[in-house]
């Protein structure tokens, strides 16, 4: 049973002067063509705007590159599904009974699509300085733990460029097992590139996290024959 929408709102520290926006914003098109994607489409801007201001005055020394990088390491699916999950807004989302029957209320783009359409429905009931002292609440502890090193590339693609630098096919990642519960799985995942004969693994509780994993064991490997 889907949970109160006015629940999530206060456990959010958030109160709507039109309660049918939030309620919007939690419905995913599967329930109603009057759903969260308009919303969606502009807290996916407002995000993409307050974030790059926050970094902008935070690493005053940092390029646009570096900048780019940072925002792409928050400003991501798999960080705005961690958030949601944190809020456990999955409990609370107006799904269809197609997508409550194959788990859409964990599903990272779901729950990421959700997340951004509070985002506009706060603008669009409050104006752009609530929303922006929403969202730098919101993610507060992703920006304290952020350095100008964050913004390197991961290592999946750090990977991905040295063969394609190489001239080599990419590598290739396959799962090998995901265990625990739906909602704490770990996912791991093994790494083989053309090069070399030994595969690394990796372990995470994304797909994605495991790959990246794999992929920086793959690195080190690499590294210690050729230093």
């Amino acid at each position: 049973m889907v949970k109160k929408p006015e629940q999530l709102s206060k456990k959010l520290g958030l109160t709507f002067a039109d309660p049918q926006l939030f309620a919007m914003a939690l419905t995913h098109r599967s329930f109603s063509s009057k759903n969260n994607e308009r919303l969606e489409f502009l807290g996916d801007s407002i995000l993409g705007f307050v974030i790059a201001q926050k970094l902008y005055d935070r690493f005053p020394e940092a390029s646009e590159g570096t900048l780019s990088r940072l925002r792409a390491s928050l400003v991501n699916e798999s960080s705005l599904a961690e958030l949601a999950r944190k809020h456990h807004l999955g409990d609370y989302l107006f799904l269809g009974s197609g997508e409550l029957k194959s788990g859409g209320f964990r599903r990272d783009s779901i729950l990421s699509d959700a997340l951004e359409a509070i985002m506009g429905a706060l603008f669009k009931d409050q104006g752009i300085v609530a929303s922006q002292q929403w969202i730098e609440i919101l993610f507060a502890d992703k920006l304290e733990s952020l350095s100008a090193n964050s913004g390197k590339k991961d290592p999946k693609t750090q990977l991905q460029e040295l063969m394609q630098a190489k001239k080599l096919d990419l590598p290739e990642y396959n799962l090998i097992s995901m265990s625990g519960l739906s909602h704490e799985q770990t996912f791991t995942v093994k790494c083989t590139i053309p090069i070399f004969e030994e595969a690394t693994v990796g372990a995470g509780i994304t797909r994605k996290k495991a790959e990246q994993a794999a992929a920086g064991q793959m690195l080190l490997l690499l590294n210690k024959v050729n230093p």
